[in-house]
């Protein structure tokens, strides 16, 4: 991969880029997601759709020339992964984020992120956060805690399409999310 232009989803092998691993979701779950954020989330910048995913390891800034390594790692463990079933069973704020918690029904979910996080960390390309993955999509972003505590958008299936390799382009306003790979879950 080779492009010199860097707001595309192409890169350069010695330049260093912010990536992320993270599941896709249906456009349907999307829709979903983007219709509850309008109607409960008065207060914030609201995560556009095309941002909604949600984070299987976050590694940074990497040398671009990772990227290879990373895909092959990601491919692999999704392709191993079993059936992914998440759903909505509340809203969370941190300090700089409103998120819906995901439950992982069958912890499919659970199990990839983790696999995935062990290959990286074996290859010495991530390191794990002390504690436990929290499957989650973000939906707001906030400089000071908004203290809602809006219902979870129990309408909404969350139908996952892939797993996929991000790379995440900061600019003015909101970080925009650019797919580089992606891999096949459970070998489907």
């Amino acid at each position: 991969m080779t492009n010199a232009d860097a707001g595309t989803g192409t890169v350069v092998g010695d330049e260093r880029i912010r990536i992320f691993c993270g599941l896709q979701l249906a456009d349907e779950t999307v829709a979903c997601l983007a219709a509850w954020q309008a109607e409960q989330l008065r207060v914030g910048r609201i995560v556009p759709p095309e941002n909604l995913h949600v984070t299987l390891a976050f590694l940074g800034h990497r040398p671009a020339a990772d990227v290879p390594a990373v895909v092959g790692e990601l491919r692999e463990a999704s392709a191993a992964a079993g059936r992914i079933e998440l759903r909505p069973v509340r809203y969370r704020e941190t300090r700089s984020v409103g998120m819906v918690v995901l439950e992982d029904a069958g912890g499919a979910a659970t199990a990839l992120a983790d696999d995935l996080q062990e290959r990286l960390e074996r290859l010495g390309l991530y390191r794990r956060e002390h504690r436990p993955w929290l499957p989650h999509v973000t939906v707001l972003r906030f400089r000071e805690r908004a203290g809602l505590v809006p219902p979870p958008p129990n309408t909404c299936s969350i139908h996952v399409v892939r797993s996929a390799l991000y790379r995440s382009l900061l600019g003015a306003g909101e970080a925009r999310y650019v797919v580089l790979e992606t891999g096949v879950l459970g070998g489907r």
